[in-house]
């Protein structure tokens, strides 16, 4: 047989890694090594894995055979999520999403599917940021040097990418899109009645489309006043508080620490910023927000059409936070001293439980909430002490509170709610149910930015309400009792279970008798025909805070005039480049200061910053926006870019994505479309996944794409973790210099130097020196055996503990696949041309069954380790016949790529095998001929039949009990009964 084209000669591979007297073809890191190279290299060369676009410039694909083109197969368009390139390269840990995308693509591409698989970065970020504000370094340099640092481990992990589609975020053509995305949020507005596409209510519109209504007079402008008596500065001031995107003066996230607002998704749970773990506090700062809430119900109800964990799901609901309940204005009620007239001021609560009403015996309110800005001059008759906290009067303690408060995180107002502090506002309000005064307090943990800023506090249904109440001496009265029997309630605590209500009627209004349910209905058409509330439903989710203080993301297309109003750039001046600037450092960088302010590095270039543009009206004097883009922007809407990154006339071509992103019946993206799978960590459950769906959202209202989602199916894979080691002084020890000796109990004992150490079990990191990266398992074993050993470790979705020894058996399997194939001291191959024994064959189409199922759910440890029980029966045979190697050749490529294609290669085929079929069963092979039945007497095994796999019970009792040993057991003896398990098991029990 003729050696084909490209492929290594016995002397060649000699030549570079054996020697003498040594055995030059075995499968060794070296010869691992070897292979591996230059595969990835003919990969690159041939375009092995370019997806062919049906249209555009990338529609040559590779079919089977080098050099077809167009778009054949079914469409499956598979992303792994954006990574960022960090300066410390990548652990072993971070290519278990990469590795397993690469499987999947690689074996949907073996089912004839047009495999759509590339890689960008998410170049954006504050890592860079940082290290040039310590160093001085752009941190364009720095990036740059980290994608290739990165470009380079992955390449030699043997990854199925299509190179043509790689970007980065940091490209100015990209950069020029996102900006333009951004622009199309800017000129849109949300106009709830009108029809989607997809039949629902509710869209985004083009502003251009509202002004047009004013002016024809179709649409009311809010005021009552005619459109064409606006004045242009007057019309601005109605279109731009309707904008998708737009810039208010509001309460954000003030993070002194990182020199930046944050958004609400980027503070963690115990009020302090997700990267860097700096406090983050409470300021009012004129920023641009996108109107995410408008989407909220999309948003959450769309989640029901895409295949995604359950878990996720609910991480994404619950942050929308959707609550059905009722708006209820209390009046403040006029006191000697405060002048306030009926009806002149009133707080207005949300609450999901108007049935509670009856048993609202105080408010209370944000230290930011407007009815502060005015209180009483003295205390009204029947203040207690307790309430007072010691001041002379209200506006002292609210001025003291107020300070108090606003020196804590949002979160830290939060935490601990039960030991309440507060203090009395001096204002009473008026229940609007039954007329009771009601004392309304400021306390802490009671926010602005969430609801009304406001509360009704019901202790007897709330333990909060109620430990509120006990601290300040407050009533507590029972709406709700179990069977309405306010006597089977523990009167030293709240009651928040079922029942019945109870204490709730007035002239017109009786909820006493009345279920939970039935009871808030009642309630809320009473409120709404007394005009004092409404039924509404709210949110948990806020405005997304769009505007960041740093140097490193995209600058914002907006201008603003003379009069202080955002202009937007016209497409043709895009894109918007980030200027030089003398330093990269934010202003302010006290972590802990409270009163900082943000200076954004952009506005130390003034020659950027004021411009003169001729934007359509002739030349004038503008300013740029000195904040940026939050890094989110660019991972917003990467998946389309990889449609075709050259295209220069659409952010994507809709040919492109009606092609790769629209619904279709033969992909796991399903009725809502979008990308067919989508792999990675559950970490961006609330940030990215949320924020890409929004925008994604916004460009189906428009228009410019065709999707009703960004992702339909999404995996999260679990994580790869580590042991690490600790000396007696707490101070993390070299994990790979830790030595293992069993001690006297037994037990492992660990030491290091000599010393002991102790073990603990966790993420991977430089801190706890336990880090081993990719390029310590190429060197070691080689990229396949690291593959293998990735994909082996357990089902993908949970994590997993590392443990470098033993991935030595991954090397083994491989090993023994080569030997199967390939002589190790002459590289002869070794493979039989005569037909595989029966036996045989359906032991290999049992496999390719049983792999091919495991393959296609996403199991390929379990799918491995059918591969090394088929490996394992070919080593037992004198001579591996080829039509029994070469489907396990086939079914191990998508795991274990490079042997695969060498073996394959060297068993005489010329073409790669990434797209030759996957192996199908036979199914007249998938028969057994026979099954092994064992027969117990009195649990021990007597015998073993080898019967159809169809028989019946019957006839398996009556065979097994005619069975010569069993009736020698039995010895004569009667039989209690019979237990058959057909076709496998009889279990006779003598009597």
């Amino acid at each position: 047989m003729s050696t084909p084209e490209n492929v290594t000669t016995p002397a060649t591979v000699t030549e570079t890694v054996g020697a003498a007297g040594t055995t030059p073809f075995r499968y060794t890191p070296a010869l691992a090594e070897q292979i591996e190279l230059r595969w990835q290299d003919r990969w690159e060369e041939r375009g092995t894995f370019h997806a062919a676009n049906p249209t555009g410039p990338l529609t040559d694909g590779r079919g089977r055979h080098a050099g077809d083109e167009g778009a054949t197969g079914d469409p499956f368009f598979i992303m792994d999520m954006f990574p960022y390139p960090s300066g410390a390269g990548l652990h072993v840990g971070h290519p278990l999403g990469y590795i397993a995308t690469d499987v999947v693509g690689r074996f949907r591409r073996m089912c004839g599917d047009n495999v759509l698989h590339a890689l960008g970065y998410d170049a954006f970020g504050l890592p860079a940021e940082q290290y040039a504000v310590q160093t001085g370094q752009h941190p364009r340099t720095t990036t740059e040097a980290n994608m290739e640092n990165m470009r380079r481990q992955l390449r030699r992990l043997g990854l199925g990418h299509d190179p043509r589609r790689s970007f980065a975020t940091i490209d100015p053509e990209y950069v020029r899109w996102t900006q333009w995305i951004f622009l199309q949020v800017f000129d849109s507005w949300y106009d709830e009645s009108a029809v989607r596409p997809d039949g629902g209510t509710g869209r985004a519109r083009p502003i251009a489309e509202l002004e047009a209504e004013y002016a024809a007079g179709t649409r009311e402008v809010p005021g009552g006043a005619a459109w064409a008596e606006l004045s242009p500065g007057e019309r601005r001031d109605v279109i731009d508080p309707q904008r998708l995107a737009y810039v208010s003066e509001a309460p954000v996230n003030w993070c002194p620490g990182l020199g930046t607002v944050l958004a609400n998704e980027e503070v963690t749970a115990d009020g302090r910023s997700e990267r860097g773990n700096y406090p983050v506090f409470q300021r009012s700062l004129r920023q641009w927000n996108m109107r995410i809430t408008a989407y909220a119900d999309r948003l959450a109800d769309d989640l029901d059409h895409i295949d995604w964990p359950d878990k996720v799901k609910a991480m994404q609901r619950n942050w929308i936070g959707r609550s059905k309940g009722a708006r209820v204005r209390f009046r403040v009620a006029a006191t000697d001293a405060l002048d306030a007239g009926p009806g002149t001021a009133s707080v207005e609560v949300f609450t999901t439980r108007p049935d509670t009403l009856f048993g609202a015996t105080f408010m209370v309110v944000a230290p930011e909430h407007p009815l502060l800005d005015e209180v009483p001059a003295a205390w009204p008759d029947g203040t207690r002490e307790v309430w007072t906290q010691g001041h002379a009067t209200p506006s002292a303690a609210v001025a003291a509170y107020r300070a108090e408060a606003a020196a804590k995180t949002a979160v830290e107002r939060q935490i601990d709610a039960g030991r309440k502090t507060g203090v009395f506002t001096g204002h009473l309000a008026v229940n609007p149910v039954d007329g009771t005064l009601v004392p309304v307090f400021t306390a802490d943990y009671v926010l602005m930015g969430y609801g009304t800023g406001a509360i009704m506090a019901v202790p007897g249904g709330d333990e909060r309400d109620f430990a509120f109440a006990q601290a300040f001496e407050l009533p507590v009265v029972y709406t709700v009792a179990p069977g309405g029997d306010v006597a089977a309630i523990d009167t030293d605590a709240a009651y928040t279970g079922d029942g019945v209500v109870v204490g709730s009627s007035r002239e017109g209004l009786d909820l006493n008798g009345l279920d939970v349910a039935s009871a808030k209905r009642a309630m809320i058409d009473w409120l709404e025909a007394e005009g004092v509330g409404e039924g509404t439903v709210t949110y948990r989710l806020r405005d997304w805070l769009f505007s960041r203080q740093r140097y490193w993301g995209e600058p914002f297309p907006i201008v603003y005039d003379e009069d202080d109003r955002p202009v937007a750039i016209p497409d043709s001046m895009l894109p918007v480049d980030l200027p030089d600037v003398p330093d990269y450092a934010p202003r302010t960088y006290e972590p802990d200061d409270a009163d900082s302010s943000p200076e954004p590095p952009l506005g130390r270039n003034d020659e950027w910053v004021h411009v003169t543009l001729d934007l359509g009206d002739g030349p004038k004097k503008y300013r740029r926006d000195t904040n940026t883009m939050p890094n989110w922007a660019g991972s917003c809407w990467y998946y389309l870019r990889y449609l075709d990154p050259t295209d220069e006339s659409h952010m994507v071509d809709p040919a492109l994505d009606a092609y790769w992103m629209g619904p279709r019946h033969n992909a796991t993206s399903g009725p809502a479309g979008g990308v067919d799978l989508y792999v990675g960590g559950v970490e961006h459950a609330v940030l990215h996944l949320l924020y890409a769906r929004f925008w994604h959202k916004v460009l189906f209202d428009l228009g410019h794409v065709s999707s009703l989602e960004p992702f339909g199916t999404l995996f999260n894979q679990g994580y790869v973790q580590a042991y690490a080691f600790r000396d007696e002084r707490e101070q993390p020890v070299p994990a790979a210099e830790v030595e293992e000796t069993p001690g006297p109990d037994g037990e492992t004992v660990y030491t290091w130097q000599g010393k002991p150490v102790t073990r603990e079990y966790g993420k991977m990191g430089k801190s706890l020196k336990n880090v081993v990266t990719p390029d310590d398992m190429y060197e070691a074993y080689g990229a396949d055996t690291f593959r293998v050993y990735e994909m082996s470790m357990g089902p993908l979705d949970l994590s997993r503990p590392w443990e470098t020894r033993a991935v030595v058996g991954a090397q083994r399997f491989l090993q023994r696949l080569w030997r199967n194939v390939v002589d190790e001291e002459t590289g002869a191959l070794t493979v039989s041309e005569e037909p595989a024994a029966a036996a045989t064959l359906r032991v290999v189409h049992r496999a390719i069954a049983e792999v091919r199922d495991e393959m296609q759910h996403m199991r390929p440890n379990t799918a491995i380790a059918k591969l090394i029980t088929l490996n394992n029966h070919l080593t037992s045979l004198g001579t591996v016949p080829r039509e029994a190697v070469e489907p396990l050749v086939l079914m191990t490529a998508p795991v274990a790529p490079h042997i695969a294609e060498e073996l394959w290669s060297r068993l005489g085929h010329d073409e790669s095998l990434a797209h030759e079929p996957f192996p199908v069963a036979d199914p007249a092979l998938l028969v057994e001929d026979t099954v092994t039945c064992v027969v117990q007497v009195q649990g021990k095994v007597r015998a073993r039949l080898e019967v159809p796999p169809s028989i019946g019970e019957d006839a398996l009792r009556e065979a097994a009990l005619a069975e010569p040993n069993v009736v020698r057991a039995l010895d004569g003896r009667g039989i209690r009964t019979v237990i058959v398990r057909a076709p496998k098991l009889v279990n006779v029990v003598p009597a």
